[in-house]
């Protein structure tokens, strides 16, 4: 049976997302992008308009299961709790929208894809490029990193816990 998994890794000035098809293993790429909202602009203007525009990407593509990044500590507080209010708005979204949602650390999705959890930023973008046989590295990063959630959401739900 056929899968829509929606990847998102979310920011406040990007929040990337990447939607993938599953067809019995054959992985598909249906859409790839960020959501880009503008500095200088009312914080809660910024949240809205991230909650609108992924709102239109899960209503698009109707995902049967939604990944997201877990927060990582960040030396930088204020910019861990924007980050913090973005990821909540994404989550609020998939919710309301009745996804399913899954978690996954920045390591636990490096791994999944590069079988590495201190890959850098290329080496996932080279795996993802491999993994959903795209002619081009996806950019911008954070929709690299969606991706790379949506894949480790799919190894997840098709290899039994331990």
């Amino acid at each position: 049976m056929a899968k829509i998994i929606l990847g998102i890794d979310p920011g406040i000035a990007d929040t990337g997302y990447g939607v993938i098809l599953d067809e019995g293993g054959k992985l598909t790429c249906l859409a790839y992008g960020s959501i880009k909202t503008k500095a200088g602009e009312n914080l809660a203007d910024r949240l809205i308009q991230l909650n609108c525009e992924l709102d239109i990407i899960i209503k698009k593509f109707k995902p049967d299961l939604s990944a997201i990044e877990q927060l990582f500590f960040n030396k930088n507080v204020r910019t861990a709790l924007i980050v913090g209010q973005a990821r909540g708005v994404a989550l609020l979204t998939l919710k309301q929208n009745g996804l399913p949602v899954l978690e996954f650390t920045p390591a636990q999705v490096k791994q999944a894809v590069s079988a590495y959890g201190q890959a850098p930023k290329k080496q996932v973008q080279k795996m993802v490029k491999l993994i959903l046989n795209l002619s081009v590295l996806p950019q911008p990063d954070d929709a690299a990193d969606a991706l790379a959630i949506a894949i480790c959401a799919l190894n997840s739900r098709l290899c039994p816990k331990s």
